[in-house]
């Protein structure tokens, strides 16, 4: 089979490699993140002139259409430089879910803004009992008169602190545990009753904490009807972790060019430690789990777009804990290579070792993941 990309890929991929390569050093990076919003504005303004972040977005609502392929082309080069802007965040888990669950007039109010580069989109959907299941969401919606109020917790909202709006995941009936019963709503995060605490994240993005006490929403802000969000919510989420094993397959690429470098220049007893054969070996190690995750990215890539099913899921899944492995390894064997200095604050690649550490548990860990693969198999 014929993995290359198109010509249009191609270019896309030239074209946001030099721009990370330019507009996104190390030193940049590591200012945007101790300064508010956490993220740099002006890289996210490049973004959205050159169209990248239309990529994900229909074409009808201003967009480019971009598919999964796509996707990982984007995040394949803002995993390498390590990028702090909610790409995958707002335009493919947020955007994916207004497309799937909105209203013609909720998207046209939403998606071409989204498409422009002037909305952000947050998903809380995460709590602290949830443990990476939003079956097991209790926060509440409750009708009262014409619109819903909003009482519960969210957790790690990746990219909540600087949203515009934030796309909560409450539950309108059933209990604790029901897939039935979930039900998608857009908030205002300034709205009164609404609390937040931010933070940075182990990986490098900001995140925050939200609590809901007694919110109130017009019945314009529900997404798609009422209790029926989980299949759509299940999807989008899927379509996340494969543009997540895109971002760790560029945050590993990185590490390993970095680590060869290394080898290449680092001397010792009067030699370039690389030409250590026990040091080589490690090396092509670290290379061979590259080579296998970036397999996994693709197919994961290749069947994100693609109707739900128990295969999309163990395809998916497979894909997610396969990255996960070679993530983990990658980072403690470039860690090792390198000796005190990978653990250096000033040294991009202890930031890269913790980012591919904590990936491996934003959209579920091993255990999670194991679980799910066998349950899905004794299911066929």
């Amino acid at each position: 089979m014929d993995f290359s990309f198109s010509d249009e890929q191609q270019m896309l991929q030239d074209m946001l490699t030099r721009l990370v390569r330019e507009h996104y050093t190390f030193e940049e990076r590591d200012r945007v993140q101790r300064s508010e919003p956490g993220f740099s504005e002006a890289f996210q303004a490049q973004l959205a002139e050159l169209g990248v972040l239309a990529m994900p977005i229909d074409e009808a609502h201003g967009g480019m259409g971009g598919s999964g392929v796509e996707n990982l082309v984007v995040m394949q080069e803002l995993g390498r430089g390590l990028c702090l802007e909610p790409f995958l965040e707002s335009q493919i888990l947020g955007g994916g879910l207004v497309k799937a669950l909105g209203s013609e007039s909720q998207r046209e109010a939403l998606l071409p803004a989204l498409a422009a580069g002037e909305l952000l989109l947050a998903v809380a959907s995460d709590e602290p009992r949830t443990h990476y299941r939003p079956e097991w969401t209790e926060t509440r919606a409750e009708r009262v008169g014409d619109g819903w109020r909003l009482t519960g917790r969210k957790s790690v909202v990746i990219g909540g602190q600087a949203a515009h709006k934030i796309l909560v995941v409450a539950r309108t009936a059933g209990e604790p545990g029901e897939r039935n019963g979930l039900s998608l709503f857009v908030v205002d995060p300034t709205a009164e009753g609404v609390q937040h605490r931010s933070y940075p994240t182990m990986a490098g993005p900001w995140a925050c904490d939200l609590t809901f006490d007694g919110v109130t929403v017009s019945d314009d802000a529900l997404l798609g009807q009422a209790g029926e969000a989980f299949a759509a919510l299940d999807h989008q989420l899927g379509r996340a972790m494969a543009a997540q094993c895109a971002e760790a397959v560029g945050s590993m690429q990185q590490a390993c060019e970095l680590t060869l470098e290394y080898l290449k220049t680092r001397e010792q007893f009067g030699k370039p430690i690389g030409r250590f054969q026990v040091l080589q070996h490690r090396m092509v190690d670290m290379t061979t789990e590259l080579e296998l995750a970036t397999s996994m990215a693709i197919l994961a890539a290749c069947v994100a777009d693609e109707p739900t099913s128990a295969e999309r899921s163990r395809q998916l899944i497979a894909a997610q804990h396969v990255v996960k492995r070679a993530a983990q390894f990658i980072a403690e064997q470039a860690i090792q290579l390198h000796g005190g200095i990978g653990m250096t604050w000033e040294y991009s690649l202890a930031h890269h070792a913790r980012h591919l550490v904590m990936l491996g548990h934003r959209f579920g860990d091993d255990d999670r993941h194991l679980k799910a693969y066998a349950d899905l198999l004794e299911a066929s």
